[in-house]
């Protein structure tokens, strides 16, 4: 998507009902691109995976691609899922990480680009990028690939998407996204807006769906909800992939021992 943006094909500042007319009747109709990129949309969703009654288990039933039960009367696939979120607060008042966000982008990076993200992620990244394996995406029961989950790809290639980043978007000599992309990731996002929900994280940035960690490190990263971490460190020049599946779905249980590991292998690096 800030690919999309620095390009000039995604516009961060239009109005997402404007780019997606489909999802006029939701929270997200009056939301710019760039509140999408960033979680600063007021939805209605909670994605407590402790609560049976959550959002985020009604979401899952509609993006599943198994047949549907009997009787059965939700919405089918993530795109109609979308387009019947509620409002709940205002826009751009504060960060909140929902997944249905990353999964707004993939439907505005679809409609700005004319295809899915998987086939743009193929064009764009993977195949340019030399990756060795080829990347697979869950889809839902129409064949829509989840944007906000469910990648299965090589630790190697994830690391050859980290070296990417750590290269200002150049990898073995050829510039394969813009500078300017990487630039947003290390310094965008506002730490005002990012709040105290992951203790630490305190003080850190959220930005086109990439967390920018807080400290005397410049780092930013992808995070699963199990532990996965894509950590690009550019102050050590240096990358980290830690593939996991920590028992329970709650990044700030795993953070108080994940960073200090992180950050005590990027001094060791410094000091070599």
């Amino acid at each position: 998507a800030q690919v999309l943006v620095d390009e000039g094909t995604l516009d961060e500042d239009a109005r997402v009902g404007d780019l997606v007319p489909e999802v006029a009747g939701s929270a997200f109709a009056d939301a710019s691109v760039r509140q999408v990129m960033d979680m600063t949309t007021g939805l209605r969703y909670s994605e407590d995976y402790s609560d049976p009654q959550a959002d985020v288990w009604t979401y899952s039933a509609a993006a599943s691609p198994l047949p549907k039960p009997a009787g059965y009367r939700g919405p089918e696939g993530y795109f109609e899922y979308l387009a019947q979120v509620q409002p709940e607060g205002r826009h751009g008042e504060g960060f909140h990480y929902k997944t249905v966000n990353a999964d707004m982008v993939g439907w505005l990076v679809a409609r700005a680009a004319g295809k899915p993200v998987n086939e743009l992620a193929s064009e764009r990244l993977w195949r340019p990028m030399g990756a060795e394996q080829s990347a697979y995406m869950t889809v839902d029961g129409i064949g829509t690939p989840f944007a906000g989950g469910g990648l299965s790809a090589g630790l190697r290639d994830m690391g050859r998407l980290g070296l990417l980043l750590l290269g200002e978007g150049r990898l073995d000599g050829r510039q394969l996204i813009p500078a300017a992309t990487v630039r947003h990731l290390r310094t965008g996002g506002d730490p005002a807006l990012f709040g105290t929900a992951y203790p630490a994280l305190a003080g850190g940035r959220y930005t086109s769906l990439w967390w920018v960690y807080p400290g005397d490190h410049e780092v930013v990263a992808a995070r699963g909800v199990h532990g996965q971490t894509l950590y690009v460190d550019f102050t050590a020049q240096m990358v980290i992939v830690r593939f996991a599946s920590f028992p329970r779905a709650e990044n700030t249980l795993i953070d108080p021992t994940s960073l200090p590991a992180f950050q005590a292998l990027a001094r060791y690096l410094q000091q070599r």
